[in-house]
């Protein structure tokens, strides 16, 4: 079995597709002791209370929480402990994986220690010098491609990529777009990737890269960019009538849990029965699928936003009663413009009448009103938008409510055994250094599209294997 290593692991979702893939974890280093948690309970074993707590006490070095499988602190402190790189650069190491944040990132920038923004690139590339892995994966937001273009410079992926390349023996890297929902995930989500693999196995596998970035839709719709596929692009295999939707995903569970379905989506059923590495015990009930509570005008605004959605409305027309340079009856001048003929009573999502006329619904909308645009109800026939780290935004599709953990989840393609620790959410000023739960799902990579990736790199390292034995053998 091929062994692995992720930098930047968060609660484990590109863990879990590369081990899906068929990469044996040895190590996941993650700042966060809230997503490290979830990551233990996943990857090492199932965590009692008060379990974490004392784990964190009794093993209070990178080379003592190594020997578990996971690092709770930065790359720094274990590029600090010779010892420990040492450790892992003679187990061979097949590949080094992760997604550091590459905002600030160039390669002008080496020269400034002070820029905050551009070390963990960096380090993320000295670790891969020490380590000397046969492949690397580094995974980023799309917008990464285009960030610096407006200003005459190179992407800061593309700048990475050439320093990958020039790292340690040498790498051959693609970079790669990729949608997640064009690998069976139920949910738009573009990322960036680049794949490397080390100069002499990409020699001995025939590997060749190829400058332009290779996007998941072209193996829909080729691109004259390409004579051929690069021989590093994961496979794609969801286009049209077979991109999962919001139903594939959620339409077996219902607010207490597990719904009997005759016709239960394949999808649904995968999340079921899939298993976490650890061993785990058979549980009837859904975890993480606890209901967030709002007040009951916060659920009429969300049935409002269900039938707009349902009727072809905006739903920026709940921001015309903020509006301050309008007199009252302007307001209502221009919301019964927006609305248009409308049949009452009208319904939210779970039949619930929100207004029997036209006046009662006037009056709602005005003591409804908000700046706030954000906030949308998913549609069960269209796969989910990008799940971000707030649970606020998305509204259920038929439910007067937000998702819930599991639901998110879901839509990320982790199955049901994957259990999510520590606290659910924060309040906005924690935001910058607590991940609890709903930040772990949003930041996480889809262990569906991990896979396909890691299905790339195996392959290659297996081809590679297959080419030097044939060559010892002569």
């Amino acid at each position: 079995m091929y062994k692995s290593i992720d930098l930047f692991a968060g609660c484990g979702g590109l863990t879990l597709g590369l081990h899906r893939a068929g990469f044996k974890n040895l190590l996941g280093i993650e700042k966060s002791p809230m997503a490290s948690e979830t990551y233990f309970h996943n990857f090492v074993r199932r965590l009692k209370d008060g379990e974490w707590a004392q784990f964190l006490s009794d093993n209070t070095t990178p080379a003592d929480q190594a020997e578990y499988g996971i690092v709770v602190g930065e790359i720094a402190s274990v590029l600090e402990d010779k010892a420990l790189l040492e450790r892992l650069r003679v187990q061979d190491v097949d590949l080094v994986a992760g997604g550091p944040p590459c905002q600030g990132f160039s390669l002008a920038g080496r020269r400034n220690p002070e820029d905050v923004r551009n070390q963990l690139p960096w380090q993320f590339l000295e670790f891969v010098e020490a380590t000397d892995p046969k492949a690397v994966v580094i995974e980023n937001v799309s917008g990464m491609t285009q960030a610096f273009k407006k200003h005459g410079k190179p992407s800061p992926v593309m700048e990475l990529r050439d320093a990958l390349i020039e790292t340690g023996r040498g790498y051959v890297v693609q970079a790669v777009h990729l949608n997640a929902m064009h690998f069976g995930v139920p949910q738009h989500r573009p990322r960036v990737m680049l794949i490397g693999i080390r100069e002499d196995i990409a020699g001995l596998a025939g590997i060749q890269s190829q400058d332009n970035i290779w996007r998941s839709e072209y193996d829909h719709v080729p691109s004259v960019l390409f004579a051929r596929r690069p021989d590093l692009a994961p496979r794609a295999t969801h286009f049209g009538e077979d991109i999962l939707s919001v139903a594939d995903a959620i339409s077996d569970l219902s607010d207490k849990g597990y719904r009997k379905l005759s016709n239960l989506p394949q999808f649904a059923d995968d999340m079921r029965t899939e298993q976490v590495p650890v061993e785990t015990t058979p549980v009837k009930t859904v975890s993480n699928h606890r209901l967030r509570k709002h007040a009951d005008h916060i659920a009429t605004r969300f049935r409002l936003y269900q039938y707009f959605r349902d009727n072809g409305i905006s739903g920026k027309i709940l921001g015309i009663p903020k509006d301050d340079t309008l007199a009252e009856i302007g307001k209502r001048t221009l919301i019964t413009e927006a609305l248009g003929k409308i049949k009452f009573p009208i319904r939210g999502g779970d039949k619930t009448i929100i207004a029997n006329s036209q006046e009662e619904l006037l009056d709602i909308i005005m003591s409804l009103g908000t700046k706030k645009h954000s906030q949308r109800p998913l549609s069960w026939t269209s796969p989910s938008p990008t799940i971000v780290s707030l649970p606020d935004d998305y509204v259920h599709p038929d439910r007067p409510r937000t998702m819930t953990v599991r639901e998110m989840a879901r839509f990320q393609s982790f199955p049901d055994s994957f259990e999510f620790r520590s606290k659910e959410t924060t309040g906005s000023h924690r935001r910058r250094f607590e991940v609890p739960q709903y930040t772990q799902v949003g930041n996480a990579v889809p262990p569906r599209l991990g896979q396909a990736v890691g299905t790339v790199v195996f392959d290659v390292l297996e081809r590679a294997q297959k080419h030097s034995r044939k060559k010892a053998a002569g």
